[in-house]
């Protein structure tokens, strides 16, 4: 069987936790575009995108987030399977018409969030679980015609749209990475918070937290349904071409 070809659009700023994170729960030959740098795929046919987070904003004025908007909102319209993670789920959200905004407070560390709704992106996950969030931004306004699928007291965390979803938590955490993230954090939230979440970060609040890392083999298996059905091949050969760097 061909494996998947997925378009990473790697929104992280350098962070090698990034990357190394979604190839390992990503069951799929990745491309890596380094869109803080302005690179975009020059074509839309790909078995399915993924988007990740970000210490940018999506409203802040920087030359690169319009054209990865724009670019998101078309592979959308082309019915891309699409998977957007914290950043990549408010870049999705204003591709699609939805609006972000910043929060009065700062959501981080091991939370519990609760599904809405039984979207198979959620199938074998409990309708309370636990992931890593890291977030002073929220999608605030819905993108029209989208789906809540998940949320807490801090907002939504998870809708869909056609073939498109966003995920405001982290599911593709590693204990390392949630250290170093929330190390990063003492500026903008003080150093006893931080060793509040720090103190949380144990390996029995990750293993409670692997549940949510389903939604990847979920997703997996949705852009794989879509490439068999033949709506996610036609341009298989520019895409091996164009997919080299980061296969």
């Amino acid at each position: 069987m061909t494996r998947l070809r997925f378009a990473l659009l790697n929104a992280a700023h350098a962070d090698a936790n990034t990357a190394r994170n979604f190839r390992r729960e990503l069951d799929a030959d990745l491309a890596e575009f380094d869109v803080n740098a302005g690179r975009l795929p020059e074509h839309f046919d790909w078995d399915g995108v993924v988007i990740t987070g970000s210490r940018s904003s999506v409203y802040w004025d920087e030359e690169w987030i319009p054209p990865l908007v724009d670019w998101t909102a078309e592979a959308a319209e082309r019915d891309v399977p699409i998977l957007g993670v914290c950043y990549g789920h408010q870049v999705l959200a204003e591709a699609l018409g939805g609006r972000v905004a910043g929060m009065d407070g700062f959501e981080i560390g091991y939370n519990e969030i609760e599904r809405r709704g039984g979207d198979d992106l959620f199938a074998g996950i409990d309708e309370t679980f636990s992931a890593f969030t890291t977030h002073g931004d929220a999608v605030v306004d819905l993108p029209p015609g989208a789906t809540p699928l998940a949320e807490n007291e801090f907002g939504v965390h998870a809708f869909r749209e056609g073939n498109a979803w966003g995920v405001q938590f982290h599911p593709e955490y590693d204990e390392a990475t949630a250290r170093e993230v929330t190390e990063g954090k003492r500026e903008r939230i003080g150093d006893e918070a931080v060793e509040a979440v720090l103190s949380d970060i144990t390996p029995g609040n990750y293993e409670a937290a692997c549940e949510a890392k389903t939604l990847f083999e979920n997703f997996t298996s949705y852009a794989r349904s879509v490439r068999d059905a033949g709506e996610g091949t036609d341009g298989a050969e520019e895409a091996e071409r164009d997919a080299g760097v980061g296969a």
